[in-house]
């Protein structure tokens, strides 16, 4: 488990290799993670947008961004949390995804929560020690 804390918003990130959905001799190789974000603040806070940054093991890194996350933007009150479960494609056995949400407080004032950087990380991967 991967995890990341900014002004009060604990961000946890859960990877794992998806074997049925991946097709090592066709380079197509899929990840599920599921995210969990907590509110250990004082005040609601919404999620209204995504940046991922997904590099594979070549180096390519490809930008996504977007409102929300799975066609949602919650509002999470003090001490609650709000969990859901997305999916990555790469063409490489193995890569690394890294991100933010840009969230608001209850004053509409707009902020950056930093996703940690996660490794995805498939039994085809090569290992190498650095």
């Amino acid at each position: 488990m991967y995890e990341a804390v900014t002004r009060d918003i604990r961000v946890r990130v859960e990877p794992q290799y998806v074997e049925d959905q991946s097709s090592p001799d066709e380079n197509h190789f899929f990840w599920s993670y599921t995210v969990t974000i907590s509110n250990e603040g004082d005040e609601p806070m919404q999620l209204r947008s995504r940046l991922w940054r997904i590099t594979n093991a070549i180096g390519i890194t490809q930008e996504v961004r977007g409102p929300g996350v799975v066609g949602l933007t919650p509002t999470i009150a003090p001490g609650e949390s709000f969990s859901y479960t997305s999916g990555c494609p790469l063409e490489t056995p193995s890569g690394i995804m890294v991100g933010s949400y840009q969230m608001a407080n209850s004053k509409g004032q707009l902020f950056d929560v930093a996703i940690p950087a996660f490794s995805l990380d498939s039994p085809f991967a090569q290992r190498s020690l650095n």
